[in-house]
């Protein structure tokens, strides 16, 4: 066997021109000349040297690998019907019908209609929102990790955050209320113990700070674990009326963000949106998947004046949603209000 009898790149790629058509001329050069460095590296002299049309067919099988995407749909047989892992909640047809739409044409993404100028890109879910809701006002960004830092980082830096012991929780993906604290630039106060928290808790920071409205109250739901046997712990009612007389501001992670009653389902009840704004909480975040069943994306609620302060943020532009994934949760949220 000698190297010299291997068909040159040129001759390869002078007889697989359908292959160029078809994956253009760059990625079949590249794919040529992988399958000729392997077979060079390995090359012994008993080895027999591959002929054109073997060379080909193994540079075509290169090609597929090579151009596969790795994302790919799956069949769900966990038991855990939104599973995390598996891309989370399947989206309705109307929903991908809306994505598609905008996906593929231009859009009044950022264009007022009626106006005839610039627009914003926040405003074209609050109506749908507020009608579900109540709430004032609302801002989508990319997940609800991004939701919570940006909300931090807005409001909450150089200030002091309450937030019981109990709710230092940690979720997927290694994602801790901690360290985005710490990342936000807020200062974390831990008040209560792990099993038991009550409103003196919440009252005595206030009580002692020398300026009360930079003390920041936040509550996280506890979505993936319970604590049970002797607790205690306020209602979100009490926390909120607690707060609001000594002059401060509720930030609620609620994480999934149920919008129905699930035990109504059969399920255990989970405190949904309406739930949260009722009883005060001045901002709410929560995932527009999971639960609500729309594409990955992060909602925040509440107090207009807070939800100016924040998408006037510089991080807001950077987890702010795209125009497809506002079209998608606006049609999944139109099946609520429907």
């Amino acid at each position: 066997m000698s190297l010299r009898d291997l068909p040159s790149v040129d001759l390869i790629l002078k007889n697989c021109q359908y292959l160029v058509s078809q994956y253009g001329r760059p990625l079949v050069l590249s794919c040529i000349n992988t399958r000729l460095d392997v077979f060079r590296a390995n090359a012994k002299p008993e080895t027999p040297v591959p002929d054109l049309t073997e060379l080909i067919a193994e540079v075509e099988t290169l090609l597929i690998e090579e151009a596969r995407l790795p994302l790919a749909p799956l069949i769900n047989a966990t038991g855990v019907v939104l599973h995390t892992n598996l891309g989370r909640a399947p989206l309705s047809r109307q929903a991908l019908a809306a994505m598609a739409a905008v996906g593929g044409a231009y859009s009044n993404l950022e264009f007022d209609l009626t106006e005839g100028k610039r627009g914003r890109r926040e405003t074209h879910l609050d109506r749908v929102l507020h009608q579900l809701t109540g709430a004032e006002k609302s801002f989508v960004v990319n997940n609800c990790a991004s939701a919570v830092l940006l909300a931090l980082s807005a409001l909450a830096r150089g200030k002091q955050v309450l937030i019981p012991r109990s709710q230092l929780v940690e979720i997927g993906g290694g994602f801790r209320v901690p360290d985005v604290m710490k990342q936000s630039g807020a200062r974390l106060v831990e008040i209560g113990t792990t099993n038991k928290v009550n409103l003196e808790d919440f009252a005595e920071p206030y009580r002692s700070a020398a300026k009360p409205e930079n003390i920041l109250t936040f509550i996280a739901h506890r979505s993936n674990f319970k604590i049970i046997g002797f607790t205690e712990e306020p209602t979100m009612q009490e926390i909120c009326d607690c707060v609001h007389n000594a002059g401060g501001v509720v930030l609620y992670d609620l994480g999934s963000g149920a919008m129905l009653d699930t035990a109504r389902y059969g399920m255990e009840h989970e405190i949904t949106v309406q739930e949260a704004l009722q009883a005060g909480v001045d901002l709410v975040l929560f995932s527009g998947d999971k639960l609500l069943g729309g594409p990955q994306a992060g909602i925040m609620l509440g107090k207009a004046l807070l939800l100016e302060k924040i998408m006037k943020h510089p991080l807001a532009r950077a987890v702010r949603a795209d125009k497809t994934t506002l079209a998608g949760l606006g049609e999944t949220l139109l099946h609520y209000l429907k």
